[in-house]
């Protein structure tokens, strides 16, 4: 089983935030697969599809996007899942809008989501596409990620967030050497 794992914040005054770009790209991936994320277990909504000979369970943390490790160990545990078949998808302030990087491990980057599923893992090494939302240091980093995209910023990330569908098929089906020699453009 694979796990598929989009970051964001709970509440509709977080959505279309920069800070829940992971949360808009498990939604594009589970509407180009024809289901949705409605189960509710472990603190998390959730939903599992078969493709490719795969199953894979599609998940949203539903606690806010600092405590989603926590959420993410109880599937994990649950559903005895490997590390090297984990996913997350979540933002970047260091890359620009309109970019993203896909990564076999690395450090969190200062990402208190990510800090908080390496807390929990025990571990960096876990499959991840970071998407890139820039910075502004004018403005408090809590507040520059709970912003909303400008127009223009807006159809890049979209641009972005329909091709995500396509990468996870990619991820099912290819090494994930491939999949990052594929899509990690300079």
């Amino acid at each position: 089983m694979k796990l598929v794992v989009g970051l964001g914040n709970i509440g509709k005054e977080y959505e279309g935030t920069r800070h829940n770009v992971g949360f808009m790209a498990i939604d594009a991936i589970a509407h180009a697969n024809n289901v949705t994320i409605e189960t509710e277990k472990f603190g998390g909504k959730y939903t599992i599809l078969h493709k490719f000979d795969e199953k894979i369970l599609l998940l949203k943390p539903q606690r806010f996007i600092n405590l989603s490790g926590e959420v993410l160990k109880k599937f994990i545990d649950f559903y005895d899942i490997a590390l090297d078949d984990i996913w997350v998808i979540g933002d970047d302030l260091d890359l620009p809008v309109g970019t993203f990087r896909l990564r076999y491990q690395g450090g969190s980057g200062g990402h208190n989501g990510l800090k908080n599923i390496e807390l929990h893992l025990k571990s960096q090494q876990y499959k991840r596409m970071k998407i890139g939302i820039s910075n502004n240091k004018n403005l408090d980093t809590k507040d520059y990620v709970l912003g909303k995209f400008s127009q223009e910023e807006k159809k890049e990330i979209d641009h972005i967030i329909q091709i995500v569908p396509q990468i996870f098929d990619d991820f099912l089906t290819k090494s994930y050497d491939n999949v990052m020699n594929q899509y990690n453009k300079k």
